[in-house]
């Protein structure tokens, strides 16, 4: 039978049906059907079934024009015309860090009365080594099918990259494994039409592992250089400074980016599908597991740093009001599955602070699990200098392109930022090139862009420093390795105060006025003191908005 589904997939008049028409499943369908192969869809969301039969995407990035020679259902009875089911559902943690393979079984429950003899059954979903054994091996014999003989068992673990505009489907090398030499056959034979490269792996339990540890690899060194940030605010040097020096060395190094915590479908998941692996086995897994501590406490850090800020303005956190930008995992999608800006949201409710959230990708607060499944009653605000000057704070989670951080900084009294997008001194550059800057440092990801350190001015131009004071030549040539104190200064009429840190605090600076922002009690007497234990980096935003790296 293999030799017959073979000839089938190589005149690409072998039907594909696709599981799962998501951030996965749906570029893969369309894919298929544009190398020429027929193509049936499945999704329990009839919504998406209607708009996919319409002639409409329902995932963000994938153009309308794209959903042509796909037909979508709402059950598995059209699997039985399928010579190759894939299998593209979703993953998810529950409540305890536990894997949650509900979706993969209730899959596997549905096909099961609709497979016959001469199929393939691909699972593509990122999971633990031993799920492919575990749950479509069992499958197939509840079908009365065997493995390698009359039906073929594949494991070929997905590499989307959700939002990415040039697709990842046609350019990126693909895992295929498969119980038996004939499955492994069928398999590079069904992908090699459609993907980057074919790679094979000797077993279905090697290629699982091999998903995990790309992504628990992403998952650590996020991990490290979340705690590198930490000591950075501590020593307040700036730590995208640092990685971009360490990023010089050409070989042995790979920049990872800070950010306010791990969201996605992938990584903020795998780490925990592994070590539940590892648990079972009676192996440890400190290594993973610290990482994954790190990672879920980096919404917490964020939360104590506005506090902080807040405190050195005679604010709370209860009552603040408080402007979330970006409520997607990262830039340019609409995705919030275990976004850390929904954390954010959580921590802040929980310490009674008036929030709203401006996300134009996201235009209503979503249910969550995070949220225990219920959705806050808010829709995304306009991104307006009102809004700005109404907020006691505002915190940058995700800087989607074309949001207007200029306009942010012009009209914001406090800005905590996530990601470092707002690291230059004053107002120029305009959105665009913030939101470029900050692509990279997503989702704690990596890559070079924005590699131009804070405050770097034109070209023969000398640098500004930290602390908004042009840089001597000397400093230019021979920079210190700790950051210079702001000088003490008295205020001058028409300026209150607004605050600044250096290694040993926050401490009153000079802001000039602005409506909302109330003069400080002896203010005009110097520099003082004020009450907040976080160091860090903080600099003037060249407008009045004070910029605190988080």
């Amino acid at each position: 039978m293999a030799e017959a589904l073979l000839r089938r997939i190589e005149a690409r008049v072998a039907r594909i049906g696709v599981v799962g028409l998501g951030y996965a499943g749906l570029p893969l369908a369309l894919r298929f059907a544009e190398m020429g192969f027929p193509v049936s869809g499945f999704d329990i969301d009839g919504a998406k079934v209607e708009t996919i039969n319409a002639g409409r995407s329902p995932v963000h990035g994938i153009a309308d024009s794209r959903i042509r020679g796909i037909v979508a259902h709402g059950d598995m009875a059209a699997a039985r015309d399928c010579d190759a089911v894939v299998i593209c559902v979703p993953t998810p943690i529950g409540a305890h860090k536990e894997p949650d393979l509900s979706a993969v079984r209730d899959t596997l429950r549905a096909l099961v009365p609709h497979l016959r003899a001469g199929q393939a059954v691909a699972l593509e979903s990122t999971t633990y080594p031993g799920t492919t054994e575990e749950y479509v091996l069992p499958a197939l014999r509840e079908a009365g099918l065997r493995a390698g003989e009359d039906a073929f068992c594949i494991y070929s673990p997905e590499r989307e990259d959700p939002g990415n505009p040039e697709g990842t489907v046609a350019r990126v090398p693909k895992l295929v494994a498969g119980a038996t030499e004939n499955c492994l056959a069928v398999g590079c034979a069904l992908y090699a039409p459609v993907a980057g490269s074919v790679v094979p792996v000797s077993s279905l339990a090697a290629a699982e592992l091999a998903k995990c540890y790309e992504n628990v690899f992403r998952a650590v060194n996020i991990g490290l250089v979340n705690e590198l940030k930490r000591l950075s605010h501590a020593l307040a040097i700036d730590v995208h400074e640092v990685i971009d020096a360490a990023a010089t060395k050409p070989f042995g190094f790979m920049p990872f980016r800070p950010g306010p915590g791990l969201g996605g479908h992938c990584i903020p998941v795998d780490p925990y599908y592994l070590a539940w692996k590892a648990r079972e086995l009676g192996v440890p897994s400190d290594f993973i597991e610290l990482a994954g501590r790190v990672n879920d406490a980096q919404p917490h850090y964020v939360v104590n740093r506005l506090r902080d800020a807040l405190d050195a303005r005679g604010r709370t956190l209860r009552g603040a009001r408080i402007l979330l930008l970006g409520l997607a995992y990262k830039p340019d999608v609409p995705d919030t599955r275990e976004s850390p800006a929904v954390e954010i949201f959580r921590i802040l409710d929980g310490h009674g602070a008036e929030l709203c959230y401006h996300d134009p990708l996201v235009p209503e607060f979503p249910v969550t699990r995070r949220l225990s499944g219920i959705a806050p009653p808010l829709c995304s605000e306009a991104l307006t200098a009102e809004l700005l000057r109404a907020q006691d704070a505002v915190v940058v989670v995700t800087p989607h392109r074309g949001m207007d951080l200029a306009l942010v900084r012009r009209h914001a009294a406090l800005v905590v930022d996530t990601r470092g997008v707002l690291r230059g001194q004053g107002t120029g550059g305009g959105a665009a090139s913030h939101a470029a800057a900050g692509a990279a440092r997503a989702e704690g990801g990596t890559g070079t862009a924005g590699r131009g350190t804070a405050g770097s001015g034109p070209a023969g131009s000398l640098p500004v420093s930290r602390h908004g004071a042009p840089a001597t030549l000397a400093d230019a040539l021979h920079p210190l390795p700790f950051p210079l104190p702001r000088p003490v200064r008295t205020l001058p009429e028409g300026l209150t105060a607004g605050f600044a840190e250096n290694q040993d605090g926050f401490t009153d600076a000079p802001v000039a006025a602005r409506p909302g922002i109330p003069r400080e009690a002896g203010a005009g007497d110097g520099a003082r003191r004020l009450p907040a234990e976080t160091n860090g980096d903080l600099a003037s935003g060249g407008a009045g908005a004070y910029i605190v790296q988080a």
